[in-house]
């Protein structure tokens, strides 16, 4: 009925693709994450390197509905207490591993940074103080970093 469809159409919104918004998608799976392991009764809490890494590189076709099964997923799949890369769904684990480079457009400083320390944070196997010493900033500074990024459960040793 269209005098429905006026009656909803009070204020308009336009909400971008989780695609286009990158620095949500870590932000809404933290979200989605706590509310699958509650509902679930797992004690899930956060993601590997890996896993936050190759969560950004994917493009959400589906967008948040998307990234909530595939939150649902990992909490059930998780056999600990953080989700791994294997936990993902296949088609999230097989995004690009490096990011795409666009002609014409620079990706932002701070991808660059965040893409670096995940990387150097998963050749030392999650370990921050290895990852930090060889970063060469201190592990409080690291450990910051990852919290922006939404990585939890990492090793401090």
């Amino acid at each position: 009925r269209q005098d429905l469809y006026y009656r909803l159409k009070v204020v308009e919104l336009h909400v971008p693709a989780l695609r286009d918004r990158r620095e949500d998608v870590l932000p809404l799976a933290r979200v989605l994450l706590a509310g699958s392991a509650l509902w679930m009764k797992r004690k899930i809490s956060g993601f590997s390197p890996a896993a936050a890494d190759q969560l950004l590189r994917y493009a959400w076709p589906g967008n948040v509905r998307e990234l909530e099964n595939a939150m649902e997923r990992a909490v059930a799949l998780a056999p600990g207490t953080r989700v791994e890369l294997e936990d993902l769904p296949e088609e999230v684990r097989q995004a690009p591993t490096k990011p795409v480079a666009v002609p014409g457009q620079v990706q932002p400083l701070e991808d660059v940074e965040r893409d670096y320390i995940l990387s150097v944070l998963e050749l030392n196997k999650g370990n921050q103080t290895h990852a930090a010493r060889q970063l060469k900033i201190g592990t409080a500074t690291l450990y910051r970093k990852l919290k922006s990024y939404g990585v939890g459960g990492v090793v401090q040793a």
